[in-house]
């Protein structure tokens, strides 16, 4: 049953029986300025029209959010009554009684139509503690029209080493166009969350198996200097400034021919109203290097969480039931089509043969389903995480360790001045953690 039909059969009932609660209450929710999170909020006054629940929105760029909602949970500020959050923050601060656990949600939800590897990775000790509003690993999007001019075709799942040879054959400066455009900005979960996935598909990782720092070890060497040569031979200039927003749309005016990044950027660069290459994009697995059994992807929800010290809980979970509910997919899809719904959350959205059709859909599932957060690295370690290691010190430590790593994408230092401030930094940091 579709939603416009669920809503206007109950819409009545919904606000008699919200009637109390509703008319006096309003939930503060901060989010990431992500396009399907401004998305969502175009849809808010639906959800308010069927509960009488208003909606505030503090909309933040990601290395802001973090802090943001990292500082208001960790001192009970209580400003929120939902956070944005993902696979990194939720099962410490769950562990920690931070989050109102979701284990109330209606049997209608179907909490078991989550993708495994998203409710696991939102879940401490089996219960669940956020709700993916949309789920993600990552991929390689690349510009057909130019690949073809190149004389190449991109493999389904490329080398590091092809994607440089591809990089080298689209560069075209006298036209503004980038071989690729990669993430170098600073912050653990911006340009260090892709680091960190370079480094895993280069034989390299974060810590040994007794928490001691990698960063002088040669795999480490081998992958940041192809990163900043690659970067510095065929990437835009300032790189050491680019996110997601801004490769974005780098890449949907046209100028690169290639971008790794999230999976869910896939509606943005093939959507025809905002992208300039809409009808001319691929997609690949992300690459690995050549002979290392090992890709660049990672695996990441944006996922809803309600903090402990919220006086809204029972208002803010009906709002996650909403956003993030199979009903809330099919009302994007009856406005703006099966290709703009949030992808990567639900078993039943590749079930749907109108949305398994969408050219990057299996795409997304399959970098999904490739990411293995138990087993993320060549060598073993000792923390789970792909992109992250799931420990609390791990964000403090990233940041700083992608500073660094941007002064030398920047040109202020070099690959082997940024790798030893690396090692230091993070040695010191689990000394004094404890770690070892």
């Amino acid at each position: 049953m579709s939603f416009k039909r669920v809503l206007g059969a109950t819409a009545a009932l919904a606000l008699i029986a919200g009637a109390g609660l509703a008319q006096d209450t309003t939930i503060t929710i901060a989010t990431v300025n992500n396009g399907d999170m401004i998305r969502m909020q175009g849809y808010t006054d639906q959800f308010t029209a069927e509960t009488g629940i208003g909606v505030e929105w503090v909309t933040l760029e990601e290395n802001v959010l973090r802090q943001r909602v990292t500082t208001d949970i960790t001192t009970n500020g209580g400003q929120f009554d939902i956070m944005t959050i993902g696979m990194y923050e939720t099962p410490i601060w769950g562990a920690n009684g931070w989050l109102v656990p979701l284990d109330g949600l209606s049997e209608g939800y179907d909490v078991d139509d989550i993708l495994p590897a998203m409710r696991g990775g939102l879940s401490h000790d089996g219960t669940l503690y956020a709700a993916p509003f949309y789920g993600e690993s990552s991929m390689v999007m690349y510009r057909t029209d130019l690949m073809e001019a190149a004389g190449l075709e991109m493999p389904a799942a490329p080398t590091w080493q092809f994607i440089r040879e591809a990089a080298a054959a689209m560069d075209d400066p006298a036209n503004g166009i980038n071989g690729i455009c990669l993430r170098g900005k600073p912050g653990w979960g911006e340009g260090g969350a892709f680091i960190t996935v370079t480094g895993n598909s280069f034989g390299a990782r974060w810590f040994d198996e007794d928490w001691n720092a990698q960063f002088d070890q040669p795999e480490w060497e081998e992958a940041l200097t192809f990163f900043v040569n690659l970067m510095n031979d065929y990437g835009p200039d300032g790189y050491e400034t680019n996110g997601f927003n801004e490769n974005l749309s780098l890449f949907q005016q046209g100028l690169c021919g290639m971008w790794i990044d999230a999976t869910v950027a896939a509606s943005f660069v093939t959507n025809s109203n905002d992208s300039e290459v809409a009808d001319s994009v691929g997609f690949a697995l992300a690459p690995n290097s050549e002979g290392v059994d090992r890709r660049s992807n990672w695996l990441w929800a944006w996922a809803l969480a309600i903090p402990a010290g919220t006086q809204q809980a029972d208002a803010a979970q009906q709002f996650i039931e909403w956003a993030t509910s199979r009903d809330y997919i099919e009302l994007v899809a009856e406005n703006e089509g099966w290709a703009n719904v949030p992808p990567g959350a639900r078993t039943s959205l590749y079930e749907n043969p109108d949305y398994i059709s969408v050219p990057f859909a299996q795409m997304t599932l399959d970098s999904i389903l490739a990411a293995d957060p138990t087993n993320p690295t060549v060598d073993p370690v000792p923390y789970v995480g792909i992109q992250f290691a799931a420990i609390p010190e791990f964000a403090g430590i990233a940041t700083e360790v992608s500073q660094e790593f941007a002064a030398a994408y920047a040109g202020q230092q070099t690959v082997e001045e940024a790798l030893a401030r690396a090692q230091d930094i993070t040695n010191e940091a689990m000394e004094a953690a404890g770690y070892r």
